[in-house]
């Protein structure tokens, strides 16, 4: 018969159109996570059994609420206060961040730099571990105000965690993208490509610690404990739970088969959550033998130093990290603010002059400018950043430093007027500044208004027990009244605070001595 041709077929039908599973991963490496999960619940409803479209989809779900847990480690009042872990009450001098302001290591006095309620001074870097201090009593840890200047531990912190993963659960329509009461964790840990995955989605989405803790420990069985990986999967999740001990034994064993900077960020996140910084501080060493020069070894056994009250040492380890990476924000503002409370703020200009170069443009940067301005005279900077930073700041807790500060510089210039109106409006923005209600009592006490000098300070006393400040003036107006009694018990009080303050100490001498006539 007759040959006939086949024509007609659509030859450019082709054309640019991706194969969706390429498309879905093309979208995953460009942090398009929605688009690529939407895209693999796709070919998901098309072929249920495709097993790369479900394991991008887990690993992009993931990806969405992901949080490295190396730095987001913040200790709640149930962690701090009902800590099970058995520590030495009475801890050797400098072996111990519970009790600081033992090892004073050349940092200024607390005259000079402020302290946090836990006694350590104020870092230049907000971090959260420099955020919750350790309060001595239930009582002082719930009376604390709540914010970010202040000690105040946060509530708890796997409740954040439980809030992170419950807000991803709104991505599905028809419920969860995988029903984990249903699923079978051994099939699964039998396959490591898929373990992988499921793991690091049940530990960060869904937040199931226990569930992924089995997972974990079935895989690392089928591995027959020879992958590293899944040892320091297991020892995240003890450091979850609680489980300190647990966790240090699983990130060593994990270590001794593969040296990893990850787990020996961890291993130290355990010591110093068992308060065993000095065994951190050599764990952090030993990591150096192996990578000299990691940048996030060096600022590790910076922090513990800092934490230490050895401000010194920290800044020494600060300038190491520079000379590594010489862009590490926390490094240049740690060592500005150090060098700023040394009473050197020309240099400390320099240093947070860099962060400006760097692109960081943030309220907190141009306060510190404008201080750093001011006590370096100076002058024409200082009142234009400080301007900037009130156009910058966020809330009302930043705005109220920038008033702060700005009444700091109107003392100094000797407008108590102005101070008086700066100080008046970093209350408004801030009702729990201690340090401001102080202030606004010293500028009290100089108008001859006694009554309202007093109450200032005992509100300022109750707010922030761990300022020296407000203890002493407390103890000066009482004195001056004749109130001898109080007067005694406030500078008792400031004394705690800052043991080596001469002014106290003369006055106590004082009280004594009309104690003793009586």
């Amino acid at each position: 018969g007759p040959c006939r041709s086949r024509c007609g077929d659509p030859a450019g039908a082709m054309g640019l159109e991706l194969e969706p599973l390429f498309q879905a991963w093309s979208y995953f490496r460009r942090r398009k996570f929605r688009q690529c999960a939407d895209l693999c619940s796709q070919l998901l409803e098309r072929s249920p059994g495709e097993q790369a479209a479900w394991s991008l989809k887990t690993r992009a779900l993931t990806e969405m609420v992901y949080v490295d847990e190396i730095d987001m480690d913040q200790e709640g009042i149930a962690e701090i206060m009902l800590d099970e872990n058995a520590i030495a009450q009475v801890a050797r001098p400098g072996t111990s961040l519970k009790l600081p302001g033992t090892s004073q290591g050349g940092g200024p006095s607390p005259a000079v730099r402020p302290v946090t309620q836990s006694g350590r001074p104020i870092t230049g870097f907000v971090r959260p571990s420099t955020q919750s201090g350790r309060p001595s009593t239930m009582e002082q840890a719930i009376r604390t105000p709540r914010t970010g200047l202040t000690a105040r531990p946060i509530t708890s912190a796997s409740g954040r965690c439980v809030r992170l993963g419950t807000a991803s659960m709104l991505t599905n329509p028809d419920g969860p993208f995988i029903n984990l009461s249903r699923l079978n964790l051994a099939k699964y840990a039998q396959k490591p490509k898929l373990a992988k995955a499921l793991f690091e989605y049940i530990f960060h989405h869904e937040n199931d610690v226990k569930n992924a803790l089995d997972l974990a420990a079935l895989a690392t069985e089928h591995a027959q404990f020879k992958d590293w990986w899944w040892k320091v999967q297991i020892g995240k999740c003890y450091y979850r739970l609680g489980l300190y001990r647990e966790a240090e034994k699983q990130f060593k064993s994990a270590l001794k088969q593969q040296d990893m900077i990850d787990t020996i960020l961890y291993l130290a996140k355990v010591y110093l959550r068992l308060d065993q910084p000095v065994t951190a501080l050599n764990l952090f060493k030993q990591g150096l033998d192996q990578f000299p020069g990691e940048v996030t070894l060096i600022c590790g056994i910076a922090r513990i130093h800092e934490e230490m009250n050895n401000i010194s040492s920290a800044a020494e380890y600060y300038k190491d990290v520079l000379k590594q990476d010489n862009t590490h924000v926390e490094a240049i503002a740690c060592i500005g603010s150090n060098h700023f409370y040394s009473d050197q703020p020309e240099i400390a200009l320099r240093f947070y002059r860099r962060l400006l170069q760097m692109g960081v443009y943030n309220c907190q940067l141009f306060n510190n400018l404008g201080l750093c301005c001011f006590y370096a005279q100076q002058y024409d900077m200082t009142l234009s950043s400080f301007e900037r930073a009130l156009f910058l700041a966020e809330n009302e807790e930043e705005t109220a430093d920038v008033w702060y500060n700005l009444g700091h510089v109107a003392v100094g210039i000797g407008d108590l007027n102005l101070a008086y109106q700066c100080f008046k409006l970093t209350l408004v923005n801030n009702n729990d500044y201690a340090e401001a209600y102080n202030n606004l009592a010293v500028l009290e006490m100089r108008k001859g208004h006694i009554e309202q000098a007093r109450a200032l300070l005992q509100t300022a006393s109750s707010l922030a027990p761990h300022l020296y400040e407000p203890h002493f003036n407390f103890a000066i107006l009482s004195e001056k009244v004749g109130d001898l009694q109080r007067s005694y018990t406030a500078a008792q009080k400031s004394e705690e605070a800052f043991p080596g303050h001469v002014d106290t100490q003369q006055l106590i001498k004082q009280l004594k001595q009309h104690f003793a006539m009586l």
